[in-house]
């Protein structure tokens, strides 16, 4: 449930709030969708004060989704206010294919706690792997070309949506066509970066565990056994 509520916040509810207020409450098309942008603005703001540390790529989000409503909010173009949606995610995607090519791709935060579950020891082989394991940093590379890939071919696909259909079939398929490129980008990166990795850095503890090296880690446990026997 907790991994559906960005969905349903920044998916779910502006588009439900661009009808309801449209065609229930007569406004037009464009303060429409300019109310409808409030909640997943606000939620990206609250994302960064309550966190207290600074995500770059909420950050960015939040950022361009503000100069994006203010030029479309200038221009009174209600396409133009669909279009800026896929301007986001260009930006977005650019910026983490930029990534891929430093030592830390955009989407590695997201990534690591999936990979080591949390754990010291999953810590650990992550890091001796990032080290020593050039299979392991190509995976991680990867996964973040998948990621900037998909969001770049969704802002394309926006675009030309925002241009060429009617403004209210463009709401809704919009919200199908980020949620569909989120679905490939998930499967397309978990099968061939993130599994991947995963494996590996199970066998990186087992490994390490083998040598001896996570006998000072075993020991205690071992020896409470013993005791409650």
């Amino acid at each position: 449930m907790k991994s559906l509520v960005p969905l349903i916040v920044d998916a779910g509810i502006p588009v439900g709030s661009y009808y309801l207020l449209s065609d229930g409450f007569g406004l037009s098309t464009m303060a429409a969708l300019a109310w409808s942008s409030v909640v997943p603005a606000l939620r990206t703001v609250w994302g960064l004060v309550s966190s207290r540390s600074v995500n770059g790529l909420a950050l960015l989000m939040l950022i361009v989704n503000v100069v994006g409503l203010a030029m479309s909010a200038v221009a009174g173009d209600p396409r133009l206010m669909l279009a800026k949606d896929s301007a986001v995610s260009s930006v977005i995607g650019i910026a983490i294919l930029l990534s891929v090519r430093t030592k830390r791709p955009l989407m590695t935060a997201g990534l690591k706690p999936w990979v080591t579950k949390g754990t010291a020891a999953g810590d650990a082989a992550w890091e001796r792997l990032m080290t020593g394991s050039e299979p392991f940093r190509r995976a991680e590379r990867r996964f973040s070309a998948i990621w900037g890939s998909a969001l770049l071919t969704e802002c394309v696909l926006k675009v030309i949506g925002a241009y060429t259909l009617p403004v209210h079939t463009m709401v809704w398929l919009g919200t199908v066509l980020t949620v569909v490129a989120i679905l490939v980008a998930m499967l397309a990166a978990g099968g061939s970066s993130a599994d991947p990795m995963e494996k590996m850095v199970k066998a990186e503890i087992e490994r390490t565990a083998d040598t001896g090296q996570g006998a000072a880690v075993a020991e205690p446990v071992t020896e409470a056994v013993g005791a409650e026997g």
